[in-house]
């Protein structure tokens, strides 16, 4: 099977640039210190698997021109991942049918509670609101012919998720990886991996954090996401990195040359 991942978005919460800043990197002319919140999308042959719905979920769909989605899964239920949420409607519309979410128990209360129209299945047809069907993480799933393993790991001190499709792992707004969670992380391709700035945060990795944690985890590549105007300029920022180690940035699509595991594993 062939995986892809494409970067919806690299930033973090407030986007780059930040709202009201002069700093350098907001005021950089370069498209690739511009960044929108986090998200990525998964294509695995003719599955099409979305990750958080950004703020900027519409931005980024047009720009993709993707039309279809097979699930969506959430990391967890903070506003810059989930707040997007209302554009999937749009795909409802296109694909006439429910679309499935998957979350963990509490992400997906969270959920229910803010977008509770979105369950209520209250229109005749597709396209209105959005149209959801949610799905409780307890463990591995699959989507389709797709296995997809759930990583869990630490933001600050809320536990969340990170995502295992194939070799390619995602796991944005993470601070800390759990002991349990490092076998899962063995043999991968392509890392993706956050790391939100220079200096030191409280629920991030900062880019030395991360880079230890790349040396750690052994992966062929590494692309960091969920970057802020903190990181520094990417001309100057991308040149330091380790020679497997990239920035990603919007728009990137990454493929995948080891097949992907399917269900049943």
């Amino acid at each position: 099977m062939n995986l892809s991942i494409e970067f919806l978005g690299t930033g973090t919460s407030s986007g780059v640039p930040a709202i009201g800043c002069d700093c350098a990197v907001c005021q950089s002319p370069d498209v690739r210190d511009q960044r929108l919140r986090a998200s990525v999308l998964f294509r695995i042959d003719e599955t099409t698997i979305l990750v958080d719905t950004s703020p900027d979920l519409r931005q980024q769909a047009l720009r993709s021109r993707f039309r279809h989605l097979d699930a969506v899964l959430f990391t967890h239920a903070h506003a810059d991942h989930t707040a997007g949420l209302d554009e999937l409607r749009a795909f409802n519309g296109m694909q006439q049918e429910h679309i499935p979410i998957w979350a963990t128990e509490a992400t997906g209360k969270e959920l229910q509670g803010r977008f509770a129209y979105a369950f209520a299945n209250a229109f005749s047809r597709y396209g209105v609101a959005p149209d959801l069907t949610l799905h409780t993480i307890t463990g591995p799933f699959d989507v389709g012919p797709v296995r997809v393993t759930p990583l869990p790991i630490m933001h600050g001190w809320l536990p969340i998720l990170g995502f295992r499709i194939g070799n390619v792992a995602y796991m944005t707004d993470l601070k800390t990886i759990p002991d349990e969670t490092r076998p899962l992380l063995e043999d991968l391709d392509v890392l993706v991996i956050t790391a939100l700035s220079q200096g030191p945060h409280p629920a991030h990795l900062t880019l030395q954090e991360a880079l230890d944690e790349v040396s750690r985890i052994g992966a062929k590549r590494t692309y960091l996401t969920h970057i802020s105007h903190g990181l520094g300029l990417y001309a100057e920022v991308s040149p330091r990195l380790p020679n497997d180690v990239f920035l990603a940035v919007d728009g990137l699509t990454v493929e995948s040359t080891i097949p992907v595991s399917t269900g049943g594993m």
